[in-house]
């Protein structure tokens, strides 16, 4: 290399050896590690803002966008013919997107995947793959066209948005799109560039544009006075399309709100996905939107379902959002076969356009909650959606927060609407020069004509016009195209009308561009508008606890309620005027389809926001919200409690007790009586008494339940064949009566029954024959209650409390009714004082009647009492309470 070459190189690029090298003129000597460092950031800068980022503006990665614009230019907009995917993947390829067609192919074909993109950008014709994972046909076989919300993306393109050169400057391609809907949102996107990616998920249209709205009406902090900045005078700056051209490039104006994360969370709940699935704990939504990072929970929709035989199945309906199918079930079949997950009779996929149906069928002796809890632990069904919010902005990632998106996409909805505006009025003044032309031929029609008519040809013609009328060559040049007919009296009049018109339209652009609200105004018309034209319901549910704990109080309404459970765990919740009040003794009408040897054991009445303590046959007490049991009508069967609570196979749920959101505890009966009548009104509960079928109680502290696990917790220990029936609520200074079926009953003081853990046995409340066992056990609340006895063939009655005098526990009691081969034995017995309620009374075929209680008849303990109740032939009572 010669003396002037190496002269041009920095010392500290001189290799300290010298080499010899080709002496050719044109080559330059190079750091090698100078020029990596450049051409790889050359390189990461070319993958991040021309592949693999989104636009925070439109949403969009450039291939996307040159897609959609490609598609666009060739007129494949909705409602017209299908076209070949590899006819627009090549005209793309050739004019936008040398990058091969296989990236341009698996870009259309997401773009619509109903199962990818929440609103689909393209509309697809063919096979364009499945949630299984199969791919996409080839380019050749499959159609496509623009979508309609595809459509709304470019609307607007040629006159709205900078334009560049292509990749070898033959064409030119919009540098961004119009985007008339918040796309990085909506749809979400997901890239991996150099250093860094970006995972964004999918959002509802309507809560968006109901946070934007809201921002534009409440939050907007837009500073009017950053108008005069610019000092743009439209009226004189813009009297032709040209014009554009040259207004100042700094006049559009950032839009800016006082709104905070957690205002717009009011409107924006969360992810919105297009499988649909749950997504869990509020704390961590909120977290993800305030710093643009962070994990959300997903978890897929499955149900419970009892089949023959006694078994039951988990059919799965949603999956989280883009979990391969095919694979879930792979994995499940695997998860199986290494025992990880026992119980599974069977696995099949019986998903069709309908919807996803995967069917585990479970063995007999399976635990369908435990099946369920461990699939969500092994399997995808739940798994975490990490967000990462990075967007370009002036092509340059940002990672960036809810507001900021909206912020950003609404600045960039005030420069769509200025420059179309700018258009808009450049062109509406174009069209009001040439009319003044015309008005003022019309106004000179005489002069005008004979002046044609002797001009030698028309450029004279022209000429001559526009010295005479100071016309310019635009307007000359209309009076000599202006048709003969437009000299009628009535085309004269349009031609004055649409002038006219055209002034109005000018003073109403002025406005709007001069006006900052108006601009807004605009953008929320038009963001409703495409709000009420593709807006849908949310797929996604959202709960604001976390997946072990979340409450769903603040999206559901409080009301009141009717809960009722079979002897054999079936479920429901019915609304609050379900059952109307009869006379006594009528036939009722059908509460409750049941199954056969089933009856209804529960019914109450509580807030929907309450919890549900179950206490089962076996000793076990779980917890459940009211709001999760599922409403149905008067004559449904309800849903299996193992369904909703993790409650093992042939055990029942006995006992009933209901808590609200302050903590107070009541039990299934005082629930519906009101606070009015009840001598504990006002005083807190220490402890629940139980009760057992073999006639033991036993009293344990009521805090040892704050804590009810998902799978329970032990409340007594049980000797073998004898059940737990009944819990209640106590002062510890209470007053307790037992009944049995045979109508005996025994009253002694709470105080008898020492306070033990909750794994003990208890102790004797009352002595039975082989033949009785305690079907009641209820706590006194004043002197003057009376004891309600219904039997099973409908005879009941009401005594007065002081008849049961005190005893010491433990012994045989005292008769509480008179029953025979007629009455039937006892089914119900229980405290009662309310003159202004209704006793709602249920039969085991699901026959209902409700009884204003002033009509119960009063009657001595050793009698049988009046009908309250017509049974059919084979029915029985099964359980009463007041409402």
């Amino acid at each position: 290399m010669n003396e002037n070459t190496n002269e041009n190189i920095p010392q500290d690029a001189k290799p300290e050896v010298e080499v010899n090298t080709y002496t050719e003129p044109n080559l330059v000597k190079q750091d090698i590690v100078g020029e990596l460092k450049q051409s790889y950031i050359n390189y990461a800068m070319s993958v991040i803002v021309a592949r693999a980022l989104p636009d925070v503006r439109d949403g969009l990665k450039p291939v996307q966008r040159r897609i959609l614009y490609s598609m666009y230019s060739m007129g494949i907009l909705p409602g017209s013919a299908f076209k070949k995917v590899a006819r627009i993947s090549g005209d793309t390829m050739g004019k936008y997107h040398p990058h091969g067609d296989a990236s341009i192919n698996d870009a259309l074909v997401r773009m619509a995947q109903d199962f990818t993109m929440r609103y689909t950008l393209v509309d697809g014709q063919g096979n364009f793959g499945s949630i299984d994972g199969d791919p996409a046909a080839a380019a050749r076989y499959i159609e496509a066209r623009l979508d309609k919300i595809g459509a709304e993306m470019l609307k607007g393109v040629e006159e709205t948005v900078d334009f560049g050169p292509n990749y070898d400057g033959n064409e030119t391609e919009p540098l961004v799109l119009p985007a008339g809907l918040p796309n990085l949102l909506l749809n979400g996107g997901e890239g991996i560039a150099v250093g860094m990616a970006t995972k964004i998920p999918p959002h509802n249209l309507g809560e968006l544009v109901d946070g934007i709205v809201k921002m534009i009406d409440n939050g907007n902090s837009w500073d009017v006075s950053e108008l005069s900045k610019v000092n743009l005078d439209y009226k004189e700056a813009l009297k032709r399309r040209e014009d554009i051209a040259n207004l100042p490039k700094d006049r559009f104006h950032k839009f800016h709100t006082a709104f905070e994360v957690k205002d717009l969370l009011t409107e924006i709940k969360g992810p919105d996905f297009p499988t649909g699935a749950h997504i869990y704990n509020g704390k961590a939504i909120a977290s993800v939107y305030e710093t643009g990072r962070g994990g959300i929970l997903m978890r897929g929709v499955s149900e419970i379902e009892e089949i023959k035989g006694g078994k039951f199945r988990i059919i799965v309906t949603q999956l989280p959002f883009q979990v391969n199918k095919a694979v879930l079930i792979s994995k499940i079949a695997q998860l199986y076969k290494d025992k990880k997950i026992e119980g599974i009779s069977d696995l099949r996929d019986e998903s069709n356009k309908q919807g996803i149906r995967i069917v585990i069928e479970l063995k007999k002796d399976a635990k369908p909650k435990t099946v369920q809890n461990q699939l969500y632990k092994y399997t995808e069904l739940q798994k975490n959606f990490n967000v990462n919010m990075l967007a370009l902005v002036n092509n340059e990632p940002r990672l960036l927060n809810l507001k900021e998106v909206l912020e950003l996409f609404t600045t960039h909805r005030q420069e769509v609407v200025i420059r179309r505006s700018e258009y808009d009025l450049a062109k509406t003044r174009e069209r009001e020069h040439i009319l003044a032309g015309l008005m003022i031929a019309l106004d000179h029609l005489d002069e005008v004509i004979n002046l044609i008519r002797k001009s030698k040809d028309a450029e004279t013609a022209k000429s001559e016009l526009m010295t005479k009328f100071k016309l310019s060559d635009i307007q000359a040049q209309a009076i000599l195209d202006m048709q003969l007919r437009r000299l009628a009296a009535l085309e004269r009049q349009k031609i004055e009308d649409e002038y006219k018109e055209v002034l109005a339209k000018i003073e109403n652009l002025l406005s709007v561009l001069n006006t900052p609200e108006k601009i807004l105004n605009i953008i929320k018309s038009e963001l409703l508008e495409l709000k009420e034209k593709y807006g849908d319901n949310r797929k996604t549910r959202v709960f604001k606890g976390d997946v072990d704990e979340f409450s769903e109080e603040d999206l559901i309404t409080e009301e009141q309620t009717f809960v009722t459970i079979s002897t054999q765990g079936y479920i429901k919740r019915v609304k609050d005027d379900t059952y109307k009040a009869q006379k006594r003794g009528g036939v009722g009408v059908k509460a409750q389809t049941t199954k056969d040897e089933d009856s209804i054991r529960h019914v109450f009445s509580c807030s929907t926001h309450d919890e549900i303590l179950f206490f089962s046959n076996l000793g076990k007490v779980y917890s459940l919200k009211v709001f999760d049991i599922p409403e149905a009508s008067r004559t449904a069967k309800g849903i299996p409690l193992v369904n909703l609570a993790n409650i093992s196979q042939g055990e029942l749920i006995t006992s009933v007790l209901t808590r609200n959101a302050h903590g107070n505890i009541l039990d299934e009966e005082i629930q519906q009586e009101g606070e009015e009548k009840r001598e504990n009104h006002g005083k807190e509960y220490k402890y629940l008494f139980m009760a057992t079928k073999k006639g033991t109680v036993k009293k344990t502290e009521l805090k040892e339940f704050d804590n009810i696990r998902s799978n329970g917790l032990i409340a007594i220990a049980l000797t073998e064949g004898d059940d737990l029936i009944w819990v209640k609520p106590t002062t510890g200074e209470s007053e307790v009566i037992l009944v049995t079926k045979e109508a005996k009953s025994i009253h002694f003081k709470e105080a008898d029954v020492r306070e033990t853990g909750r794994a003990s046995q208890g102790v004797r409340g009352i002595k039975l024959k082989e033949s009785d066992e305690v079907i009641s056990m209820d706590v006194v609340r004043k002197k003057e209650d009376l004891m309600l006895t219904i039997s099973e063939n409908g005879f009941g009655k009401v005594t007065n409390l002081e008849q049961f005098t005190i005893q010491n526990r433990g012994g045989s009691g005292i008769f509480a009714a008179k029953v025979n081969k007629k009455t039937g034995n006892l089914v119900v017995a229980r405290i009662l004082d309310h003159p202004q309620k209704e006793l709602l009374i249920l039969s085991s075929k699901g026959q209902a009647v409700r009884i204003p209680t002033n009509e119960l008849p009063s009657r001595n303990r050793q009698t049988s009492g009046v009908t309250l109740m017509r049974v059919k032939d084979g029915d029985k009572v099964t359980a009463a309470t007041i409402v």
